[in-house]
Order: structure tokens, then C-alpha cells, then sequence
């Protein structure tokens, strides 16, 4: 039987572009219309000003980030257990984890705030200190502890209050009592009206009466005027002092939470198990994504995880996807790049068009199946076919782009020309912005035999705007490199109107690389590319095969 599939995630690239988060909305929302599952779209990173401005201007959200399709916590069967409240006895505690056949309990508030552990050797820890005759009041514990762990019923006394000091001790006689009791003492005794009477007048906070025996008036009135509390049960003395420190509530024994080892829903299954390995505990408590306590999870249940599902739109190679994708579940892509490294361990739907955009095929397919493209919805595509191919001027733009682009502008009312200087406006403003912020709001990691390289863009309205990126970027390069573990970066500063492209470059031969591959003489670090707008069709190709002549002469 194939695994069932909860939902589908359908992402982009990292370092996400206009048509990487578009493709996987519009995408996501095509295919819930046509229903079978829950496809929900998600980003692979943060996403750049331009993408920002048209999520705002067509009313969306952006998607919530994906970081790695690696199994997480949330992917496995683990134990929904609810936690118990932190005044439960420690008897209570010991008869769930018997009837629930576990070692573990989470204690809880009432937010499901995760308090504490208590374990079956916390219990027996306690049941085993014997000499610990104060350990009922050093806990406060509750009188409705006491009397549900005795199987008594409270005779005199409020069962919600605590014992607030004393000993347990057992009484015999008065004579014996008498140098004995101590102000607030709980005491065991029998069935002897004198030994019951000395107790409460020698200043007991508590009298346990066993083999539920009778309880004079006489007795019950001298314990009301002394606030003396009153308990029977049908143990004999032996085992109601046995029993009585089982009444304590579990926040007196637990591991505090501060101190525990637990997981989120998030954590992947490699990480928990290396915790797991290095610790004696078998139940480790899980937290949602709220911060609430959600169950426990255990080794075995990590064996089996179940393998997250999702959709690739807008690329294809390894090295562009989320972490972790050789774990999950691919079954569809669509893009318009390169077919590169890609394998899957079953069919999949595999859509690769020479188109300029993802979305241009997610158009086609919306026609296809008869859907009705929503008015923001079409924004959101247009956006992303003016954003690729920079408003129909890049070699990318085919005549299906310009076709499909100019259809998308008439069903969400904007003008493709005017919507897209502002669009790219709003890509290119610096205000408040960093290197880092920049160089990665669109960027791409390739590989060539032995050899990997990342090639970023940046496009701009104004030599103004695209000279202030450069100085901002420039210094980066060195630096995003070793971020990103790259031996080679080239970042291209496009110019929209002018069809020119200044390509910074960084690493060892990287400027020989940039003369051959576009056979001009850079200077001053800065190889200006004319005619050269376009990363897919003219920057990639000519830098892989540049690279692989490299490689073959100095074989």
C-alpha cells in the first residue's frame, strides 16, 4: 500500500525570486481547486523586496519557511500522552504510567506548558526513603492527595488544603505520645478513643485514622476547635505509613523542565536520535510549534518516519533545493530551466518547458484543467513573467511569456509597463538594507564536473540605484562566498533600459573565467557584459562551458 499523503508542500529554490514564490502560490492554489490532497505553498528563504511588494499589492501572505523536507518529529507516530497536573500524587502518577504502559509523564499547567518529568524511578526513589518522615509538609502536599492515595474519606478539614509543617508519625499510646508529637504533626493511629483524643490536644495538624475505625464526637469536636484535620481509611498502620508518601504531588519529585531533554515538532529524526543515544531516558517529551507540550516520542517510534511530499516549481537542481530533499517525497516539477542532477525514487509529473517563466507553464495548466485564475492570484503570475523576463526584454521572453503576461494584466488590471517600474522600483531601493540582504535576494549555486559556483542578479531601473547596489555588494563578495562554501561568485548588476550587465566576480581565476566566457577584459574587478541581461540563457550556459574547456586543458 503506497504511503497516504497528508499534504503536499509545493516550494521554490532558495534564496527565493518573484517567480519562485509566486509559482509555488498560484501553484498550490491550482491544485487545491482541482482537491485530492492539501498543497500549501512554502519558501524556501527570506524573500526580496521585489517579491514583497507584489505579495503586499495583491493581498497575500508570504508563505511560511520550509528549511529541509529531512523527516522531522511531526513525521512520525509518537505518543499523544496528555500531561498531568503538577499536584497529582505520586500513586495517581504510578497508576497511569502502569495502565498506559510507560516509564514517562509530562507534567503541565493548564496552558500545556511544559513543567517537568516524572519517571517510574523518581516514584521509586521516593517510595524507598524510608527515614524521610517530613517530606509530606516539605511538599505541601494536599489532604485530597492523602485521602485519595489511602482510599480514606476526610472527616474533619478542607481536602483542598496542604499540610503546611510536622512529622508523620505513628501513635501507640499517650504515654508513648507524649514526648513525641510536635505542633502540626501528622499522625497514624488505631481505633483507641485516648490516643486519638492526646494526639489532637497535643497540637496534631493531621489525624489518620486506620482500619477505619470510629471517631468520637468528643474527638471530632476537639479537632475542629484545634484545626486539626481528620482522615480514616481502611489500611491498617503498616501500609497507611507505607503508603503515605505516594500521596506527595509529582512536582515535589519531577525533573524540572528547564532540565530536560526534550523535542520539537521540527527537530529532525537525525538530531533526536543522537540525543536519544547519549542519554538513559526512553520517553522524551515533544513541544509544538506554539510551545505547548504535545506527547513523547521514543526511539522506536523514530524508525519509520514518514516521508514529507512535495512539489519543486522554478528549479530542479540539487544544490537550489531545500535540505534534505534525497528524504522526501518529490511528485511533481515544474520549471523552465536546465534539466540538471535530478533523480526521484518513483515517476513523477515532470513539466520543463523553454519558456521565460514557471509561471507562463502554470498558466497552460490552469487552462488545461478549466480553473478560473482569481484576480490576485493573476497579479501574482503576471508579476512573475515581468520580473523573469524584465518586462518581455530579456532573450528569455518567448512569445508565449508576452501572450500569456498580457492575458494575466487584463484579469488583475494592472498595466504590464507601469506595474513593472514599480515592481523593480521597489526591488532596487537600499533603505535600511545590508550586503547580505542584497547579494541573496537572488541567488543561484550551479556546479560543473568537479566544480561549484554561484551567480547572483540584481536587477535596476537607474545607474543610480545600480551603482549603489555595486558599492554595497562589492566588499560582500569574499564573504558570500565562504557563507555559502564556494570557491567561485559572480553577481551580475543588471541594467533594465540600458540591456547591460556589470558582473562582479570573486575567487581564484574568476576573472579569467569571466574574459573567456564573455570574451571581454575586465577592469577593476568588474566585467561589464553588454547586451547581457539574462542569468539562464546567457551567464549560465557560457560559464559551464568555459569552466569544462578549463578543466579538459588542464587534464
Amino acid at each position: 500500500m503506497p504511503e497516504a499523503i497528508r499534504k503536499v508542500n509545493v516550494v521554490g529554490h532558495q534564496h527565493p525570486d518573484t517567480d519562485s514564490i509566486c509559482a509555488a502560490i498560484s501553484y498550490a492554489y491550482l491544485k487545491n481547486q482541482l482537491g485530492g490532497s492539501v498543497y500549501e505553498a512554502r519558501r524556501a528563504g527570506a524573500i526580496n523586496r521585489e517579491t514583497a511588494y507584489v505579495l503586499k499589492h495583491f493581498g497575500f501572505e508570504e508563505p511560511r519557511l520550509i528549511t529541509t523536507l529531512t523527516p522531522q518529529i511531526k513525521d512520525v507516530t509518537y505518543r499523544k500522552t496528555a500531561g498531568i497536573d503538577p499536584e497529582t500524587s505520586l500513586s495517581t502518577a504510578w497508576n497511569l504510567m502502569r495502565n498506559e504502559n510507560t516509564s514517562t509523564l509530562c507534567v503541565t499547567d493548564d496552558n500545556d506548558t511544559l513543567l517537568g518529568l516524572i519517571a517510574v524511578k523518581d516514584v521509586a526513589n521516593a517510595n524507598m526513603d524510608i527515614l524521610d518522615n517530613t517530606v509530606i509538609s516539605e511538599a505541601h502536599t494536599r489532604y485530597k492527595n492523602i485521602v485519595s492515595t489511602l482510599g480514606g474519606e476526610m472527616l474533619v478539614g478542607d481536602a483542598n488544603g496542604v499540610v503546611p509543617e510536622g512529622h508523620v508519625i505513628v501513635g501507640t499510646s499517650p504515654e508513648m505520645m507524649e514526648d513525641s508529637i510536635q505542633e502540626g504533626d501528622v499522625v497514624l493511629c488505631t481505633n483507641r478513643y485516648e490516643t486519638q483524643r492526646f494526639a489532637v490536644e497535643a497540637g496534631a495538624g493531621c489525624l489518620i485514622v486506620c482500619h477505619s475505625a470510629k471517631v468520637s464526637g468528643v474527638v471530632r469536636s476537639a479537632a475542629e476547635e484545634r484545626g486539626c484535620a481528620i482522615i480514616t481509611t481502611p489500611y491498617d498502620t503498616y501500609a497507611s505509613a507505607r503508603l503515605i508518601t505516594m500521596s506527595i504531588p509529582v512536582r515535589a519529585k519531577m525533573l524540572p523542565a528547564e532540565k530536560a531533554e526534550r523535542f520539537s515538532v521540527n527537530t529532525s529524526i537525525d538530531d533526536a536520535q543522537k540525543v536519544m543515544a547519549r542519554t538513559q531516558h526512553r520517553f522524551f517529551p515533544v513541544i509544538d510549534e506554539d510551545g505547548s507540550y504535545a506527547g513523547v516520542v521514543s526511539t522506536p517510534d523514530l524508525l519509520n518516519p514518514r516521508k514529507k511530499h512535495v512539489i519543486l516549481v522554478d528549479h530542479n537542481e540539487r544544490s537550489q533545493s531545500v535540505d534534505g530533499r534525497e528524504q522526501a517525497e518529490i511528485l511533481e516539477i515544474i520549471d523552465h530551466h536546465r534539466v540538471a542532477n535530478i533523480e526521484t525514487s518513483s515517476p513523477v509529473f515532470f513539466r520543463n518547458v523553454p519558456v521565460g517563466c514557471t509561471c507562463t507553464i502554470i498558466y497552460d495548466i490552469f487552462q488545461e484543467n478549466g480553473i478560473e485564475i482569481p484576480a490576485n492570484v493573476a497579479g501574482l503570475m503576471m508579476s512573475a513573467i515581468l520580473s523573469d523576463t524584465l518586462c518581455f526584454r530579456s532573450p528569455t521572453c518567448t512569445p508565449r511569456d508576452i501572450f500569456v503576461g498580457k492575458k494575466l494584466s487584463e484579469i488583475c488590471g494592472e498595466d504590464c509597463d507601469e506595474f513593472a517600474d514599480k515592481m523593480f522600483d521597489a526591488g532596487a531601493d537600499l533603505t535600511g538594507r545590508t550586503a547580505d540582504e542584497v547579494f541573496n535576494s537572488d541567488f543561484k549555486v550551479f556546479s560543473r564536473g568537479n566544480v561549484r559556483f554561484g551567480v547572483g542578479q540584481g536587477s535596476f531601473m537607474t545607474e543610480s540605484s545600480r551603482r549603489a547596489a555595486e558599492d554595497l555588494v562589492g566588499p560582500y563578495m569574499a564573504d558570500a562566498a565562504k557563507a555559502n562554501e564556494l570557491p567561485l561568485v559572480f553577481y551580475l548588476f543588471t541594467d533594465v533600459k540600458s540591456q547591460t550587465s556589470d558582473m562582479l566576480y570573486w575567487g581564484s581565476g574568476a576573472e579569467e573565467i569571466a574574459a573567456r566566457a564573455f570574451d571581454v577584459e575586465p577592469e577593476d574587478g568588474i566585467a561589464v557584459l553588454k547586451g547581457v541581461v539574462s542569468r539562464k540563457k546567457q551567464v549560465i550556459p557560457a560559464l559551464m562551458s568555459t569552466l569544462q574547456r578549463m578543466q579538459e586543458e588542464q587534464e
